[in-house]
């Protein structure tokens, strides 16, 4: 059964139904990764000849910059590295913001207002200071919430709901957090770069940041019923019971958990779909479960097997969002995170609102829920102690910074170094089972050697094909690998791993085409994301406007699970499938290579 409303595909595309019982191997393998790298470009040009490619000296970006006064910007020379670091710093929110614009591509249609900054209430910044709680705020899953804590819940939102949209805690102003730090409302200025937004996806920013954002919603909520144990749920969707939507949040205005703006076709009964494309999948509940346990086990397992490939790349002062060397998303970022953002959100909504656009995100309760299950995502891949599974260590990661209000209404500066340890912070999860997490056992099973009748030695090889290619439709070449039938000693030392690299595509889209390796099946027979030949998929979100509609990124897939469960190993190209899904009519990809990645130590 696919998992897919299917794509005609040549003879060597195929699937096959996947078992209910899964393999429980976990070998070691580098992660996805995508970067986003924004060029000024204001056409829909994508293929660029080379005369119009700027070619600079080797010199430092920042001095140039700083030198030209600020004739050019990070943005307008993204292909300088950052050879001056520093941590970004968020400025005093209450007189540094600006409307937001970026990642709204209709602004004209757009259902909440784009002034996401925050009020003034005249107070300098405080420096952040631990919880002295003597009790620990236990996070508790949706779907099993007692009748206390679903009344305090809703009661807590009652009373945010009630304060006055100028107060810094009111339902609206939390909801703008989102909006002004994700859509442009921040610049760098105090690091320097006064005309460089500040942006916390696609970067190593993404889980520090919404750690702190819900650390201070969470208190909030529990000042305002006077209930100092108080403890926000999370959306269970890696386990098979709490994958729909909690009917908590269900029922119509009068239910202060409710939002208008989601998927009529989503809401009721149905399973949240991990991998989700923009289409729904007309397949058995029992299969989407277990494509949804693969899709999790892909994202803190088999892509994410090291801190880049987890948190995402390096973004430092100065690094415009898009415009950032090399930066990465991060493997849950990338993966389920966005799907459940566009699956939730209003199709029928000029941008999608609420959860399909970050700008809006934030007036869905269930954007909170949904982050609080992805920051429990951070948790247990630690708890996983997988080689290369450990926090970042750079000094710009440790030191970036930002700025909330508290439940006392106090501006309070916040650093990554700060939230590393949940133990400080007086919260945690509790996990209603005891047994090991379904999807920890939900890597697929090795395809039967019988299966794989298909050759693929007349596909065209790298060398073979002129870069940059088209995706409007399914691509297929194959790929020198740098090594075949590593030893697992050499396993333990590097990764193999795919890139996608130079994807250029339509911001003001949602895009995304998935990654298939070593398919040699009949044809007929459609893989899916529940087999073994599933790399993964490159998926993002609208993220930009109007002014510039082009952006560049590049994606990474760990190989040595993919070709073991293949019977690959031993092959000395790996053909790689590209399957258009969405939005896709003018991406294009510049280059397709195989690495091996070294694994770093604790």
């Amino acid at each position: 059964m696919a998992c897919y409303d299917l794509l005609p595909i040549t003879s060597t595309f195929t699937s096959t139904n996947s078992q209910s019982s899964l393999n429980t191997r976990t070998k070691k393998t580098q992660g996805f990764r995508v970067s986003c790298n924004k060029p000024k470009i204001t056409t829909r040009s994508l293929i660029l000849p080379e005369a119009q490619k700027l070619v600079l000296p080797n010199v430092d970006r920042r001095n140039l910059l700083v030198g030209l006064g600020g004739l050019y910007t990070a943005a307008t020379l993204p292909g300088m590295g950052a050879a001056v670091a520093a941590p970004i710093t968020a400025p005093d929110i209450t007189s540094i913001c600006k409307d937001a614009s970026s990642g709204i591509g209709n602004q004209e249609g757009a259902i909440r207002t784009r002034k996401c900054c925050p009020p003034s209430l005249g107070k300098k910044i405080k420096d952040f200071q631990f919880p002295n709680d003597k009790k620990v705020r236990m996070r508790w899953p949706a779907h099993k919430g007692t009748k206390k804590q679903v009344d305090d819940y809703r009661r807590a939102i009652a009373a945010m709901r009630a304060l006055p949209d100028d107060d810094p805690r009111s339902f609206v102003s939390q909801a703008k957090i989102h909006c002004a730090y994700c859509n442009g409302g921040y610049t760098q200025v105090d690091s320097g770069f006064p005309d460089i937004d500040i942006q916390i996806h696609n970067s190593w920013l993404f889980f520090p940041f919404h750690r702190w954002y819900l650390y201070f919603y969470e208190r909030i909520l529990g000042s305002l019923i006077d209930e100092p144990n108080f403890a926000l749920p999370y959306w269970k969707w890696d386990e098979p019971k709490g994958m729909p939507i909690s009917n908590i949040f269900l029922g119509d205005a009068s239910n202060p958990l409710y939002d208008q703006y989601r998927d009529a076709n989503h809401i009721e009964d149905r399973i949240v779909d991990l991998d989700y494309d923009g289409k729904d999948k007309d397949i058995p509940d029992q299969q989407q479960v277990a494509c949804n346990l693969s899709t999790v086990y892909r994202d803190l397992v088999r892509n994410g097997v090291d801190p880049t490939s987890f948190f995402g790349g390096k973004y430092v002062a100065g690094d415009s969002p898009v415009a950032n060397g090399d930066p990465s998303v991060g493997s849950v970022e990338a993966g389920s995170h966005t799907a459940v953002h566009r699956w939730v959100g209003d199709p029928t909504q000029p941008n999608n609102e609420d959860m399909g656009n970050f700008y809006s995100a934030g007036y869905d309760p269930v954007f909170y829920i949904h982050h609080a299950n992805v920051d429990r995502m951070w948790k247990l891949w630690k708890e996983l102690r997988l080689p290369g599974h450990v926090d970042i260590t750079d000094p710009d990661w440790l030191n970036a910074s930002y700025v909330f209000y508290d439940e006392n209404k106090d501006l309070v500066r916040v650093y990554n170094k700060d939230c590393v340890n949940l133990d400080k912070l007086k919260y945690n999860f509790i996990e209603n089972s005891k047994e090991v997490f379904p999807w920890r056992n939900s890597r697929p099973p090795q395809r039967r050697k019988s299966a794989q009748v298909a050759t693929t030695g007349d596909v065209k090889t790298v060398e073979q094909t002129k870069f940059p290619v088209r995706l409007n439709q399914i691509f297929k070449v194959r790929v020198k690998r740098p090594a075949v039938n590593r030893t697992e000693e050499e396993k333990d030392q590097a990764n193999e791993v795919l890139l996608i690299k130079k994807i250029k595509y339509d911001s003001g889209k949602f895009v995304k085409f998935d990654v298939f390796v070593n398919d040699k099946l009949k044809d007929g027979v459609f893989t899916t994301p529940c087999d073994p030949e599933y790399a993964g998929g490159f998926a993002q979100i609208p993220h930009n406007d109007k002014r510039s509609m082009v952006m560049t990124s590049t994606a990474r897939f760990g190989l040595n699970e993919l070709l073991e469960d293949t019977n690959t190993e031993g092959e000395e190209y790996a053909t790689v499938t590209l399957v258009p899904r969405t939005g896709c009519e003018d991406l294009t990809v510049g280059e397709i290579k195989i690495e091996l990645v070294p694994i770093p130590k604790a």
